[in-house]
């Protein structure tokens, strides 16, 4: 069968659009764990982060997605604390800024996403992410980046996580698109290419040194920046 012209290009957002955090929580995990405990705090923010951690190691397993809402019901059964009190209080005396200071956009995503648009391309964004749209849709709006994206998906309003077909099926879904006339673009071999791959959306990889390279798994192109992906897309 030919190849289908290409009409969109879907993004992740953590280290793809957005800078790489290890911990999307961190901040908020330290005031929480401030606000329960003063005296130990180090320690509770030390298995919150944990806990975190383990609901992210899900995209191997069963990849079905999870909400704040299941991450704080957890944390409060492991840590025995009223997790969800502490932090929503946290979050009704500070600035979504001040917990998170350290997410930032890549400098050159803004660009890069207006010269995509510029040439007829419809833009997506496809999240894996336990936080709900306004967490995501905050820093979108604070960098000028959300009127560049068509169609922002997030996982936490959906039944499945990448790398499962049906998280990338919806986001071409959302574009009026079919896969096969869409790129993904994306930091992780195993969240973002296997699971755009299994689909038929042609796959480029930016890597990420904490998400390695996994053998069998091959994007269609790899880029180091994303200004690369104009000339790349125009020749598909």
């Amino acid at each position: 069968m030919p190849a289908m012209t290409i009409r969109a290009v879907i993004f992740d957002w953590g280290g793809t659009l957005s800078e790489f955090v290890d911990a999307e929580l961190v901040d908020a995990w330290r005031l929480a764990a401030r606000h329960l405990d003063p005296d130990h705090e180090d320690e509770i923010a030390t298995r919150l982060v944990r806990v975190e951690a383990d609901f992210w190691a899900t995209t191997s397993s069963h990849q079905r997605s999870a909400t704040l809402a299941d991450l704080l019901a957890t944390a409060a059964r492991e840590l025995e604390l009223d997790v969800a009190e502490a932090l929503l209080e946290e979050a009704a005396i500070r600035h979504l800024d001040a917990w998170t200071p350290h997410i930032r956009h890549d400098p050159d995503a803004a660009g890069a996403l207006t010269a995509l648009r510029a040439r007829g391309l419809r833009i997506g964004m496809l999240s894996n992410t336990h936080w709900p749209r306004p967490f995501h849709e905050r820093f979108l709006e604070r960098d000028g980046l959300v009127d560049l994206i068509d169609a922002r998906l997030y996982t936490s309003e959906m039944p499945f996580q990448k790398p499962h077909p049906s998280a990338f099926l919806a986001a071409a879904d959302a574009l009026c698109v079919e896969p096969q006339q869409a790129v993904f673009v994306g930091d992780r071999p195993w969240d973002d290419i296997s699971g755009a791959r299994s689909t038929g959306m042609r796959t480029v990889l930016r890597p990420n040194p904490v998400a390695p390279e996994i053998e069998g798994i091959e994007p269609d192109a790899r880029i180091r920046r994303l200004p690369e992906l104009v000339d790349l897309v125009q020749t598909w």
